[in-house]
């Protein structure tokens, strides 16, 4: 029943989640007033610079993991990462510690934690058509960064006593080990999407930053004219990008404004050549990442034997793909067929060792086919790789329990509810500490 409901769950559950997560983190609250990188004023802020660094370093790796890591692709990691860290550098804040990642991960979309990791996935560096579109996309995340927007949203939701307690729930299983336990913080700072304001003022800034790093902003307009066009399709691919970055007509047209009145005689070049020539490898396996965006459609509609065929599909495309490969075997999984998932889990974890997901992915497997003792393998080395994940630790304890160690079982567990105390598996948990005699 546990491994179903983490199947079920991880079928149904949006990106979106971890992004209103983000941030999230047991905080040392010091009340007082900041002043505000970009307009010098004075506001009120409940977490300084290092808190956000401190959350932003507990919380990314877990992201980008579950985004099935940055790319392999040396070459296109290191474009868009010069591009961000030139972008970075004129910016308001170009003291923090900036980070650009180039994604595994299809769907379209970028985003940004408070202390300057940034995400870049695969499938919006698909629709862009030159280096001044992905300067500006880097330049509207860096905005948020700069901006403080997270900080911002945290410290509101602060304010109105908000209680964080049900967030990993809403967030499933999957999510759990990235959200559970990490402090009593607002859910209002975390469960919402950037505001319009705030997403306005990441556009000021955005075009700001990428024309002072000699861009044409005709770019920008061509990444707003990109995103507007987009809002009005209904992708799965797209569910992220549109809730935590609302788009609308106004903000295209306001951008368009801006750059005709402002910036009407910057004639500088938008670099399209160039960035064709570094995202030359991406585009040759465009129907892949094209294929696994149908795919986690067809799951989200619970049409797994055609999300099964997409993901088919893609592998053909770019049989060496970790990402397809890992979303056949969590496919495979949800159809219960534990011992072909197993193999693709373990041929994603052959393509891609140092990316961790493929380990938890095995683990599930291994707890399907009663196979506890492989199962506590695969979810340790996955603990090994990328700590602080409590839902790993609960499997943990779940694979002890099936192998009849009790005792270490129990320590597992005990140690989950610290972190964990809602939830399937926290009622799993305490009722074996109960029966066991424990509590």
């Amino acid at each position: 029943m546990i491994v179903k409901q983490f199947e079920k769950t991880s079928r149904r559950l949006s990106r979106r989640h971890f992004l209103y997560l983000a941030g999230a983190g047991s905080l040392y609250l010091v009340a007082g007033c900041a002043t505000h990188p970009v307009t010098g004023r004075s506001q009120f802020m409940l977490m300084s610079e290092s808190q956000e660094i401190e959350v932003d370093k507990t919380n990314s790796p877990h992201q980008i993991s579950a985004d099935y890591g940055v790319v392999q692709d040396r070459n296109l990691n290191s474009y868009v990462a010069g591009v961000g860290q030139d972008i970075a550098s004129k910016s308001h804040r170009p003291q923090m510690p900036y980070s650009f990642n180039t994604l595994n991960a299809p769907y379209i979309n970028a985003y940004a934690f408070p202390g300057g990791t940034i995400g870049i996935t695969r499938g919006i560096l698909l629709e862009l058509q030159d280096e001044a579109e992905l300067a500006s996309l880097i330049g509207h995340e860096v905005g948020h960064v700069t901006a403080r927007h997270t900080a911002q949203r945290m410290t509101r939701g602060m304010l109105a006593s908000l209680v964080f307690a049900g967030a990993a729930a809403a967030a499933g299983p999957q999510w759990e080990g990235v959200v559970a336990g990490l402090g009593n913080i607002g859910a209002g700072a975390l469960l919402a999407s950037y505001s319009r304001n705030q997403e306005r003022e990441a556009d000021e800034l955005g075009l700001e930053y990428m024309a002072r790093s000699d861009y044409n902003p005709e770019g920008f307009i061509g990444l707003m004219k990109m995103l507007k066009e987009l809002s009005g399709e209904d992708r799965a691919a797209l569910d992220l990008l549109f809730s935590t970055h609302p788009m609308s007509s106004e903000r295209y047209q306001t951008a368009v404004n801006r750059v005709r009145s402002d910036y009407a005689k910057n004639s500088k070049p938008l670099y399209r050549e160039r960035y064709m020539d570094n995202t030359a490898g991406l585009r040759k396996i465009k129907k892949a990442v094209q294929e696994m965006q149908a795919g986690d459609d067809l799951m989200m509609q619970e049409q797994r034997q055609k999300a099964r065929q997409s993901y088919d599909s893609a592998l053909r495309a770019a049989p060496g793909d970790y990402a397809a490969n890992l979303k056949m075997a969590k496919c495979l999984l949800s159809l219960e067929n534990s011992s072909e998932a197993k193999k693709f889990a373990r041929a994603a974890h052959e393509i891609y060792p140092r990316e961790p997901q493929s380990r938890h992915v095995m683990g599930i497997a291994c707890i399907r086919e009663n196979n506890y003792e492989q199962a506590l393998e695969e979810f340790s080395a996955y603990h090994e790789q990328l700590p602080g994940n409590p839902n790993t630790v609960f499997f943990q304890g779940y694979s002890l329990e099936g192998m009849s160690r009790r005792s270490q079982a129990a320590q597992k567990y005990s140690a989950y509810l610290q972190q964990v105390n809602q939830g399937q598996y926290a009622e799993h948990a305490y009722n074996r500490l109960q029966e066991w005699g424990y509590i």
